[in-house]
């Protein structure tokens, strides 16, 4: 005797099944693309950006964190696609520790700092 909404298989609510699709990790890669947009902005002391006015700046944080989530979610696919089985070194276990944190966040910063520069200088240009 199951209840309603209750598959009686699994145990499993239905409504648990449809909860968002969104990870934590998009919303603190999101969250490290607006942070790192405001960084860039404010202490980047390039004519380009001395000139622009607050407006103008607000535009360039806006669209490079837009552009800084998007190139941290590309290079999160890249990751989970070229991501190796097995790693061989032979510089020991520093060399190993720093080729695991690579893989685990690598190619997503990659892709956020591209992302963020690009969109700040599109926009500030």
């Amino acid at each position: 005797m199951s209840q309603q909404g209750e598959n009686p298989q699994s145990g499993v609510n239905e409504e648990d099944r449809s909860t968002s699709s969104v990870s934590p990790a998009m919303i603190g890669w999101g969250v490290a693309a607006a942070v790192f947009a405001i960084v860039s902005v404010t202490f980047n002391t390039s004519s380009m950006v001395l000139s622009a006015g607050w407006f103008a700046k607000c535009v360039a944080v806006l669209v490079g964190a837009i552009l800084g989530w998007l190139g941290a979610m590309a290079g999160d696919a890249i990751r989970k696609f070229a991501h190796p089985d097995a790693v061989f070194t032979n510089g020991g276990i520093l060399s190993l520790i720093w080729i695991k944190v690579f893989w685990a966040v690598g190619p997503q910063v990659l892709g956020l700092c591209v992302g963020v520069f690009f969109g700040g200088a599109m926009v500030l240009r």
